[in-house]
C-alpha cells in the first residue's frame, strides 16, 4: 500500500483538522464581532439621538463592512508580501527563510507527471499563471478587501455626517481623510510586526512538533525548516 492510500485511510477530520479548526474559529469570532459591533453601533446611534438599526440592517452597514474588511485587508497584505518576499530575501537562522545558499525544492522547474496538478501537465501560459497563483490570489484578495474597507468607511463616515446635518463627502474627498488612513496603517503595522516576530523568534526559540519551528536540537544559525 502506497503513501497516498495510507493517507486516504485516515479519517476525514484527521486529514483536514487544521483548516476545519481555523474556519470554525473564524466563523465564531466573525459572529461575535457582528453581534458586539451591532451593540456598539446602536449605542453610538443612541448617543446621537438616532433610532437603533436591526441586526440584518447592521450587517449591510458601513460600520460592519469597514470593520470586517479592514482586518481581512491587512491579513491578505501580510500573506501576499510574505509569499513574495520569501522568494528572494533571506534571514539566517530563521525557520521561515529559505537556506542562505543553494536551490531548494520550491525553486525547481515544474515537471509533468501523472500526479502533478493539471496546469503543470497543460504547460504554457496556464502553467505560468499557476506557478505564481498563490501570490496572485493574495494580491487580488488584498485589493478586494481594501476596496470594501474603503467603501464601508466612506459609508459609515457619511452616515455620521448625515446625522449631524452635514453634507455627504465624495469618494475623492474622503480618500484624503486621516481617519481612513489611520484605520489602514494601524492594521498594516501590526501584521508587519507579527511576520517579523516569527521570522526572528524562530532563530532562537523552538516548538517541538510544529512545522513552523526548527527541530529542537537544531543550531541557531541553521536556516530553514
Amino acid at each position: 500500500m502506497n503513501n497516498v492510500e495510507n493517507i486516504k485511510k485516515k479519517k476525514w477530520f484527521y486529514r483536514n483538522g487544521l483548516s476545519v479548526c481555523f474556519i470554525l474559529l473564524f466563523l465564531i469570532t466573525l459572529g461575535a464581532q457582528a453581534v458586539t459591533g451591532w451593540k456598539v453601533h446602536n449605542s453610538e446611534l443612541e448617543d446621537l439621538h438616532t433610532a437603533a438599526v436591526p441586526f440584518s440592517t447592521y450587517l449591510c452597514s458601513g460600520h460592519f463592512i469597514s470593520a470586517t474588511f479592514e482586518n481581512f485587508e491587512s491579513e491578505f497584505l501580510q500573506m501576499a508580501l510574505y509569499v513574495m518576499l520569501t522568494i528572494s530575501l533571506r534571514q539566517i537562522g530563521s525557520a521561515e527563510s529559505k537556506k542562505i545558499e543553494g536551490k531548494e525544492a520550491v525553486d525547481r522547474e515544474p515537471t509533468p507527471s501523472p500526479a502533478a496538478p493539471w496546469p503543470v501537465k497543460k504547460g504554457g501560459w496556464i502553467l505560468k499563471i499557476y506557478s505564481n497563483s498563490l501570490s496572485i490570489l493574495f494580491v487580488i484578495l488584498f485589493l478586494f478587501s481594501w476596496g470594501l474597507h474603503f467603501y464601508g468607511s466612506w459609508q459609515d463616515h457619511n452616515v455620521a455626517r448625515g446625522i449631524k446635518g452635514e453634507v455627504r463627502q465624495t469618494v475623492m474627498a474622503y480618500i484624503g481623510e486621516a481617519d481612513f488612513w489611520f484605520e489602514t496603517f494601524q492594521n498594516w503595522q501590526s501584521e508587519f510586526l507579527s511576520v517579523a516576530s516569527i521570522v526572528i523568534f524562530t532563530i532562537f526559540l523552538r516548538q517541538k512538533g510544529s512545522p513552523e519551528s526548527k527541530p529542537v536540537d537544531a543550531p541557531n544559525l541553521e536556516t530553514g525548516k
